[in-house]
């Protein structure tokens, strides 16, 4: 057992004494002091002021520093974007939101993402020299490998695009990115933890998405690709998807399609939010498309429900806002069509987190590749 594996069980937030780590770890006293020091010396760790008496001579405690390094998280939608300064113990520091759209080009929209997450440091009084990690959330298929985002169909000159390598040599600190969804996943589960082992997160926004966790893990896939829910076809249905390919869920139940669904009807709506804003003044057309979404995705869901069999299905995005509205339509159809045993205690709910869930997520994933075990035991050593 290393300095990284005695660091998690500190980021748990209780302090502890070199006895009780002795007792926990069943390391040699010495080796215990010995990690403690590497930790301390990097500080990732320290002496807290409250030392702990059993009677005698008070023990000196040690526990996380979570104030010693700071994350930037960024979640990157089709028009708009949300970023935040998290410190590893995930207290937001900073949190903004932007209209920002994503098809004026990757070095546009990655130069403003810099300069405001330069602003945010200074804002904050930090320096980027504490910047451990970058996490970004991208609106199309990302190789988690690479983090480089594969044929995006909202994405115009993103194909290939080094986005890790590029933002780190502006940034001057490690890059994560991933697909949008996977990293509202990461933080909805963050959210919930420790109760949820098996989830699924779907996203019905502009498009469709999914994001799985799967023994309190993300299941990216072989390449990063599963979860791509949205180009299920739909039997019966011949629309054009933006894909290329007629059918797709997204491309009927999608807040893109709903929104074109309510112009050709002479009702102004750009978006998703839209669509949601005219359901909450009392539109019944854009109520009724929301509750027919809601169903379309369940039917999609009620498949995934049999195969994967999760305990907790959380409904995000911008249509998510609509409430039982769309909720009542996705239970609807995943109730009546999945096995009784896999909806037995099947949880069905709202996003937690909200628009938050991205940049949360993309905390969580910068901050669980800082602190694994091995980083930290090649931090330590040099």
């Amino acid at each position: 057992m290393g300095a990284g594996a005695l660091l998690t069980i500190l980021r748990d937030g209780q302090a502890r004494t070199r006895a009780e780590l002795v007792q926990l770890t069943g390391l040699a006293r010495s080796t215990v002091s010995q990690r403690l020091d590497a930790l301390m010396h990097h500080r990732w760790v320290v002496a807290t002021e409250d030392a702990i008496s059993s009677g005698g001579r008070p023990a000196a405690a040690f526990a996380f520093n979570e104030s010693v390094r700071v994350v930037l998280a960024a979640d990157l939608g089709a028009t708009h974007a949300r970023l935040a300064l998290i410190d590893l113990g995930m207290t937001v520091l900073e949190e903004r939101a932007f209209e920002l759209p994503i098809d004026q080009g990757p070095e546009a929209t990655l130069g403003w993402l810099v300069t405001a997450f330069q602003d945010m440091l200074a804002q904050t009084g930090r320096d980027p020299a504490q910047v451990c990690g970058v996490g970004v959330g991208l609106p199309g298929p990302v190789e988690h490998t690479s983090g480089q985002p594969v044929n995006p169909p909202i994405m115009p000159g993103w194909d290939g695009f080094p986005v890790p390598e590029w933002l780190g040599e502006r940034l001057g600190a490690p890059v994560l990115a991933d697909n949008d969804v996977n990293i509202m996943a990461l933080g909805e589960h963050w959210a919930a933890r420790p109760e949820v082992d098996h989830m699924i997160f779907i996203k019905i926004g502009t498009g469709i998405g999914c994001g799985i966790v799967s023994d309190r893990r993300l299941h990216r896939g072989a390449q990063g690709a599963a979860g791509d829910v949205g180009h299920i076809r739909l039997a019966g249905s011949d629309v054009l998807c933006r894909c290329g390919n007629v059918g797709c869920v997204e491309a009927v139940a999608g807040g893109a399609a709903m929104a074109a669904a309510l112009r050709a009807e002479g009702i102004e709506a750009r978006g998703s939010r839209d669509v949601v804003a005219l359901m909450r003044a009392g539109n019944t057309r854009a109520a009724q498309l929301i509750r027919q979404a809601g169903r379309e995705v369940g039917g999609v869901m009620a498949s995934i429900v049999n195969f994967f069999n999760p305990s907790v299905i959380i409904i995000g995005g911008d249509i998510a806002e609509a409430g039982e509205h769309v909720l009542a339509g996705v239970r609807e159809v995943i109730y009546s069509r999945s096995l009784p045993l896999a909806t037995q205690h099947l949880s069905i709910r709202a996003s937690e987190l909200g628009d938050r869930a991205g940049v949360i997520g993309a905390a969580v994933m910068v901050v669980e590749h800082v602190l694994a075990p091995d980083t930290i035991d090649r931090t330590v050593a040099g």
